[in-house]
């Protein structure tokens, strides 16, 4: 049943024009001014969230986005300024990129944070697919070499868990030596080392998006305890049965047992509208955007090399066969539509997966301006949330 709402935020400024004949991605390079216009935008959708009683705010870490899609650099830091200007919400890090920070840097700040906001702050990792990001900070993307990625990023959370759950520990992999053997210390050889702080709130929660869906991945994140995230960023498409029905059995397989949705969230864009097609024709523009940015970073699959190259072309682009919108509405990744027709659609997703608690709603997609993103999310929490809210209170 679906008790838990949030929503994720990219962290994208004010774009100006937008749409397939808008400009280009790659021609966008916004003044150091205006990309920092982003922590007023958070702060103006986490004060309208907590007022309206929704239970997180999720956004995304990423770097050196000149053309203003993603202009959250440090979201741990953002998490605490945003803690003091709120009461109750909580702030998912949806996700930190593990291979960019070394592990035993990030489970201290994460801790430090846990510690000061009072557990408010809720701990996510991600493996990396821009090579600008990740490949500049000194380790594999996704999208240069996905298996030393992989590699580095499990022996990274490996590191994390030991940090967050041993009063001391040492780690002694592939990459890291932790500490290092034969390290002479204060008159003593160094054997084990003590993350100080360590997070209060423990074990940790912990979520990790679910992209390709790899068994190895699935196996990892269900040893560790790690609850995982299915669309509502990036990737198209709604919930796979196939995937949430393997995820459940693989719980299963390491000794937890759910039902079908259990420990996950699943995250669809919501656009309140007078009709289906008025919300189609509304949010069309911000559709498209989503796919200039993350089309090209193999996020909308299937999509041909061709494809690709006339999206990239706002004078060829607005004619070309490209997805639409159209087919997201028909999957259930986007719902358009008054309020009554969300509503049902959002018991048909809790109907298939009757283990499924946590959902990520609104529309917060690329290009989606301020005044938008605070109006949809405003009319869910007051024209749809209580419902399902309500269904909570009487099985409490």
């Amino acid at each position: 049943m679906i008790t838990n709402f949030g929503s994720l935020y990219a962290g994208h400024v004010d774009l100006g024009d937008i749409g397939l004949e808008a400009t280009a991605v790659n021609d966008r390079w916004f003044s150091d001014e205006h990309l920092n216009t982003i922590y007023d935008r958070a702060t103006a959708v986490a004060q309208l969230m907590d007022r309206v009683g929704y239970d997180s705010f999720w956004m995304a870490e990423h770097h050196f986005q000149r053309e203003g899609n993603e202009c959250i650099g440090n979201l741990l830091l953002l998490y605490l300024h945003l803690s003091h200007l709120t009461k109750n919400l909580k702030f998912g890090c949806g996700f930190n990129i593990t291979p960019m920070w070394h592990p035993l840097r990030l489970a201290e700040d994460f801790a430090t944070v846990d510690l000061l906001t009072k557990g408010r702050v809720i701990f996510g990792v991600g493996r990396g697919y821009h090579s600008r990001e990740v490949d500049t900070y000194g380790a594999p993307s996704t999208n240069t070499d996905s298996d030393a990625n992989r590699d580095l990023f499990e022996e990274q959370v490996e590191i994390i868990m030991k940090a967050f759950n041993n009063p001391t520990f040492s780690h002694h992999g592939k990459v890291y030596d932790l500490p290092p053997k034969g390290l002479p210390y204060r008159g003593y050889e160094l054997e084990e080392i003590t993350l100080v702080p360590r997070p209060i709130n423990r074990p940790v929660e912990c979520w990790q998006p679910i992209v390709s869906a790899g068994q190895r991945a699935m196996d990892f994140m269900c040893k560790h305890g790690i609850k995982g995230v299915i669309g509502g960023g990036a990737v198209t498409g709604g919930a796979s049965d196939e995937v949430v029905t393997r995820w459940r059995d693989t719980l299963a397989r390491h000794g937890k047992e759910t039902e079908l949705g259990g420990d996950l969230t699943i995250g669809v864009v919501t656009y309140i509208a007078d009709s289906q097609e008025q919300g189609i024709r509304e949010s069309r523009k911000y559709f498209e955007e989503d796919m200039k940015m993350f089309a090209p970073l193999g996020f909308f699959r299937g999509m041909t090399d061709q494809q690709l190259s006339d999206l990239a072309d706002p004078k060829i682009a607005p004619t070309a066969e490209l997805p639409t919108i159209e087919a997201a509405v028909k999957s259930g990744s986007w719902l358009c539509g008054p309020p009554e027709h969300i509503t049902e659609r959002l018991e048909e997703l809790q109907d298939r997966y009757p283990g499924l608690e946590h959902v990520h709603v609104g529309c917060t997609r690329m290009g989606t301006t301020l005044n938008v993103i605070l109006e949809q999310l405003e009319r869910f929490g007051t024209e749809v949330m209580p419902k399902f809210k309500a269904q909570k209170a009487k099985t409490a």
